[in-house]
């Protein structure tokens, strides 16, 4: 765990104070590295950052437990020696730290929560900003300001390491792997790469996503950017909450066909199965932390502008003061993004991906002084660089920017290679299309 400002030697001070309405929190945030959390139009931004907390890549890995368990421990320090004055008492008020975790604990990427210098936020009709600065340091002499935006911008995207023929390959290996009773279900991913130009306002591409997936989880953490359908967890008040997501048919072209797709989704075998992974797999994390716990009894449809999943809502009351964090770590990997089981599916994926995922599918949230927060999986997401790239190629960062972005698909017995593939496609989409 490193911190250059040493948190828990010093002293944070926090003050959020109500504001006349912001119309547009997003024209706050940095235009190279914006902090984001978003959805419906509600949602807040940070400002700069005055400390972050980091294990994993060139960071020391925790000597017990996960990435996330580390940053629990330590975030918990952070908010305790914290002195927070909070006028408000929104969620997304008070102290908040945004995070952007791994989705393995052995990837070359960091896992982070960045402590920012100010948050502007909305919410329910109310407007905040918030501000955080060490004990022995001065109050801010002034107040956040919007920033004009850049002008627009568009991205160059390609085939990645594994390209279209290559993750096909890979389908039919984990369908061999099914069959011979190594793993019940995996969900493998491919990779697009490409570049920006140097200097892009990304917030362009966060107010894409935000217009075009009013309904998802909007996010920007530390160059990764997306938009997910999928909360991992949401803690308020000694209440939990998820949604899963897991199985997937393209949008119909008009509307009989849109309602045979959906139609075709809810009384798919296949896909049903799929989604039962997922849920038990989250219902069995959760139990040992609540009270009380309760899920659909069946999945519904749910309707994305590109896409019907299946959902299931699941809902309990914790047993004991877990923070968000604490239940991410328990929570993640989900079957949604793994498989099933999760030890066997994480070793297949390793096999059968030539990549490392980086912060794709991980978990990607905030949380507050008292340990509520909402995380999402990074989902639709793509990481700006020079992060980005993991696999020790070099970049010409001087005029452009590089970009990775990932979508994956669900293997289960009875898939086949190219409707993963489609389903791949039809998942890069919503990145593709506003990188564009």
């Amino acid at each position: 765990m490193t911190d250059p400002a040493s948190p828990r030697a010093r002293r944070l001070v926090v003050h959020t104070r109500e504001t006349p309405h912001i119309e547009d929190v997003l024209a706050y945030a940095d235009p190279a590295h914006p902090l984001v959390w978003q959805r419906r139009g509600d949602g807040f931004v940070g400002i700069g950052m005055i400390t972050a907390l980091e294990v994993g890549g060139r960071r020391p890995e925790p000597e017990e437990g996960t990435r996330a368990a580390a940053l629990a421990e330590a975030w918990r320090a952070v908010a305790d020696a914290a002195d927070v004055r909070d006028e408000v008492g929104l969620p997304g008020t008070g102290l908040v730290g945004f995070g952007a975790l791994a989705f393995a604990d052995g990837s070359a990427s960091t896992s982070t929560i960045i402590v920012p210098r100010a948050v502007v936020g909305r919410r329910d009709g109310r407007s905040w900003v918030t501000t955080v600065r060490w004990a022995d340091a001065a109050e801010p002499a002034t107040a956040p300001e919007p920033r004009a935006f850049g002008p627009y911008w568009s991205a160059t995207l390609g085939p990645g390491v594994l390209d279209a023929p290559g993750y096909q390959a890979a389908v039919r290996a984990a369908l061999a792997a099914i069959g011979e009773g190594e793993v019940s279900k995996v969900v493998l991913a491919r990779d697009l790469v490409g570049t920006v130009p140097a200097g892009a306002d990304v917030r362009r591409l966060v107010r894409a996503l935000a217009s075009g997936y009013p309904d998802v989880w909007t996010f920007a953490v530390d160059g990764l950017v997306g938009a997910s359908p999928e909360t991992l967890v949401t803690v308020t008040g000694g209440t939990v909450t998820a949604r899963v997501l897991a199985g997937t048919a393209s949008r119909g072209a008009d509307a009989d066909a849109d309602t045979r797709a959906s139609l075709d989704l809810a009384t798919s075998a296949k896909d049903q199965d799929e989604h039962q992974y997922a849920v038990r797999s989250v219902l069995a994390s959760l139990r040992p932390h609540t009270t009380a716990l309760a899920s659909g009894e069946t999945p519904f449809t749910l309707k994305l502008p590109n896409v019907w999943h299946l959902a299931t809502d699941i809902e309990g009351e914790l047993s004991y003061g877990a923070s968000a964090l604490e239940l991410v770590g328990a929570l993640h990997p989900t079957a949604a993004v793994a498989g099933s089981p999760t030890p066997a599916a994480l070793a297949a994926i390793e096999r059968l991906e030539p990549f490392d995922r980086g912060r794709y599918a991980g978990p990607v949230g905030w949380i507050d002084a008292a340990g509520d927060g909402e995380w999402a999986i990074a989902l639709r997401c793509a990481q700006f660089g020079p992060s980005a790239r993991t696999d020790g190629h070099s970049w010409q960062l001087e005029r452009t920017r590089q970009v990775i972005a990932h979508a994956g698909a669900g293997i289960v017995a009875g898939s086949d290679p190219e409707s993963e593939l489609l389903e791949t496609r039809v998942k890069f989409r919503p990145i593709v299309d506003a990188l564009a």
